[in-house]
């Protein structure tokens, strides 16, 4: 079966990017894949109270809709974050908006919080699959003028149909996102989204990783000032590393992928040399193997996300990365990931 996937993710390959995504979705919908072997126990780890059979999820962006758990549950994750979903449908920026850069192990996007609004998404949440560890991370609509008041519906339309949210202020693609990340607008979104809280499910906040050191410092005294669970370091880039091959290299968007895991992992660093350990971090960026996984955990990660290198590597990306980490931890003496993660340097 895991060869069959890795042709078929080679097949999808050769389509336009957008049109072979909504291929991968249904596939992973409609496919009756087999229930993944288990986890190795010493990969068994706790995330702001969530308990994780492995510490390696599924970054949002994939499943927008929450339309492919049950496949995207089989295929080994610890977690899968689904979004981002918005208030109302909306169908996001005109294509083309996706971009591969294959010479680069990278992709560009500026898709636009295309989905089709929380009410679909609540319906489809309450039909997932047992067992299956599930994030909602949320977005606000291009053309609304309060950008919170988009968070705090999220919070309370989907209080009790999920296991985690994430609040989403860091995509490059709906005008004045980002601007949420400054400290007035961050105090007043927080305040108002956690006074939303319906549910004792963790409430993590996806940061940039284009900040410097005292903004993302900034961030995390912000997060602990409202009771924050963790934070997810990070999001796309607009940077434009200079070894980019790719002629896609020029086009407008986030950018994800190989060319970002130094600027992922730089992100990383400041926000763990900030936090002291006092925040749960979520890495998400360029992680393209269990030796990128484990500089995330060592750099005081407690757990790692994936996406693009799956467009890549394949699904069976997924078991390598954790097969690699059992094999680490046991190397280095860690009985756990949260012991590597907290460990001294």
């Amino acid at each position: 079966m895991s060869g069959l996937m890795t042709l078929g993710a080679a097949v999808l390959r050769r389509l336009d990017p957008e049109t072979a995504h909504r291929l991968a979705i249904q596939g992973l919908a409609l496919s009756p894949l087999p229930k993944p072997a288990a986890d190795d126990p010493i990969l068994k780890t706790r995330l702001a109270g969530l308990e994780l059979s492995n510490p390696v999820g599924l970054a949002a962006g994939l499943d927008k809709n929450a339309e492919a758990l049950r496949g995207l549950g089989r295929l080994g994750f610890g977690f899968v974050e689904c979004g981002s979903v918005t208030p109302r449908p909306q169908p996001g920026n005109p294509r083309p908006r996706l971009f591969r850069l294959s010479e680069d192990e990278g992709i560009i996007n500026r898709m636009g919080f295309n989905n089709d609004g929380l009410d679909a998404f609540a319906r489809r949440l309450a039909a997932r699959p047992a067992g299956v560890v599930v994030g909602a991370n949320l977005g606000a609509n291009k053309d609304t003028e309060d950008k919170a008041a988009d968070y705090v519906q999220g919070l309370e339309r989907l209080a009790g149909a999920c296991d985690y949210f994430t609040i989403n202020i860091s995509s490059p693609n709906t005008p004045g996102l980002r601007a949420l990340q400054g400290r007035a607008a961050l105090d007043d979104l927080l305040g108002r989204a956690m006074a939303a809280r319906r549910s004792a499910a963790p409430v993590f906040l996806k940061i940039a990783p284009d900040l410097s050191r005292a903004e993302i410092g900034m961030i995390v005294e912000a997060a602990l000032a409202h009771r924050l669970d963790g934070l997810i370091v990070s999001n796309t880039t607009l940077e434009r590393p200079e070894t980019l091959k790719s002629r896609h290299a020029v086009e407008a968007g986030g950018l994800s992928g190989a060319p970002v895991r130094d600027i992922a992992q730089r992100a990383l660093e400041h926000a763990a040399e900030a936090s002291e350990g006092r925040l749960p971090l979520i890495a998400v960026g360029g992680i393209a193997s269990g030796a990128d996984a484990w500089a995330r955990i060592r750099a005081g990660a407690q757990a790692v996300q994936v996406y693009s290198a799956l467009i890549y590597r394949g699904p069976g990306l997924v078991t390598a990365i954790k097969r690699d980490l059992a094999a680490r931890l046991r190397a280095e003496g860690f009985s756990t990931v949260l012991e590597a993660a907290t460990a001294r340097r």
